[in-house]
């Protein structure tokens, strides 16, 4: 009686395996044939044998499965396939698959990938490109760029929610995103080319192609992940956490200036302008050759009414940078400000002429003073703006010819 009971266990089993290998076999034919959906059919008739498969055709199972969903678009399931074969023949010691189905997976990543860059550059669909770009890290963990981008698609999409989830991935991945681009001059157009990686660079150098090769190092993108982690805390009305998630990032690097001006920036959103104003102190004393500092501290002046320091910053923000045009428009508004008060007294002395007068001559000065950084500022980077003002300008000092020639222009701006 046991004997047959062993000899009724061996049948069985001859049976399952002979099952199991009878539905791998037709799902490989269906695969060569491209009919996906029949190659699947056959193939999760034997997943329930799974656990008391042979590992032959176990793995055989991985990469049949994997295959035929990937040929029905079904990334993830597929991604998800790929890996368990890997997992599976590295434990059995065994790689048989394993070297097949890599460039298969790396050609299904890529192909996310290019969905999700078309998503996001050509179509503008942020939401789409959230999921392609998350699933591409999801199919290749290593690749911690399409984790970042999906932050941002998300960021774009206004899904605060999904973009703070990505944000902080990134900060606890210690992701930074700083890359080296090798780049090279072109011997013929004298244009100075990346030309993507080292061992290219180096190929097209001995050809004769290109010369003095150049390393150039992308900048970290954490203080960007650390300032979009406190702007959203910020919409979402949690102002403690986005406050300490910037001070935390710069206590780890104190001497970074973007991340002290992300802070700066959070306290104009909070109309906390005191502190942004002792953040930017902060900022100058560590780089004191950068124009952008200068001018933010000239505005906050500017706003809080201290008129001649935010004239000064604004001459040394220009000092800094001589092509500054925001910054010789504002030194020029900052100038003009002073004419308040001489209007709001020439009102008061309408009928004293003697008065009106001396204020008028007054006014005029004021607009001489100002009127070269004006001038400049269009010049620059001309703007309804500017020539509105200059118009203004012009005719108060009797500047007939220079006005005469504007006119047209303003009128042109406006669509008249």
């Amino acid at each position: 009686m046991k004997n047959q009971i062993i000899m009724l266990s061996l049948a069985l089993v001859s049976f399952v395996s002979f099952g199991q290998k009878k539905e791998l076999k037709l799902a490989e034919k269906a695969l060569k044939g491209k009919k996906y959906a029949e190659a699947l059919t056959a193939i999760t008739s034997t997943e329930s044998m799974l656990a008391n498969m042979d590992a032959k055709y176990k793995t055989k199972f991985y990469f049949l499965k994997a295959q035929a969903l990937a040929g029905q678009n079904k990334y993830e399931a597929a991604g998800t396939a790929f890996n368990a074969l890997f997992d599976y023949e590295k434990e059995i010691g065994k790689p048989k698959y394993t070297k097949l189905a890599e460039p298969m997976l790396s050609a299904l990543v890529q192909k996310v990938n290019t969905k999700a860059i078309n998503q996001y550059n050509k179509t503008k669909n942020y939401p789409a490109a959230v999921k392609n770009f998350a699933l591409t890290y999801k199919l290749n963990p290593k690749d911690t760029a399409s984790l970042y981008n999906a932050a941002i698609s998300a960021s774009l999409a206004k899904d605060n929610d999904t973009a703070l989830k990505y944000f902080l991935q990134l900060k606890e991945l210690g992701y930074t995103g700083i890359r080296t681009i090798y780049k090279a001059t072109n011997k013929i157009s004298g244009e100075v080319d990346n030309l993507g990686s080292k061992s290219n660079r180096a190929n097209r150098i001995k050809l004769g192609q290109y010369e003095n090769p150049v390393d150039e190092t992308t900048p970290s993108k954490k203080p960007d992940i650390i300032k979009n982690i406190g702007y959203i805390y910020v919409n979402q009305g949690k102002t403690d956490k986005a406050i300490t998630a910037l001070q935390e990032a710069r206590k780890s690097n104190p001497k970074d200036v973007n991340l002290i001006l992300n802070e700066a920036q959070l306290y104009i959103k909070l109309k906390q302008m005191d502190k942004f104003a002792d953040l930017m102190q902060e900022a100058v004393k560590i780089d004191p050759t950068n124009p952008t500092l200068f001018f933010n501290l000239g505005v906050v002046n500017a706003n809080e009414d201290k008129i001649e320091d935010a004239i000064k910053y604004y001459k040394k923000a220009i000092e800094l940078k001589p092509d500054y045009a925001d910054a010789y428009m504002n030194l020029s508004i900052a100038m003009l400000a002073e004419e308040k008060a001489i209007v709001a007294e020439m009102n008061n002395n309408l009928s004293n002429f003697k008065k009106y007068n001396a204020l008028k001559i007054q006014q005029k000065s004021v607009y001489k003073k100002a009127l070269p950084y004006l001038e400049k500022a269009d010049s620059l980077s001309r703007s309804e703006n500017t020539v509105k003002t200059l118009l203004n300008i012009y005719d108060t000092l009797e500047m007939n010819a220079k006005a005469d020639a504007l006119r047209p222009v303003y009128k042109k701006m406006r669509g008249m």
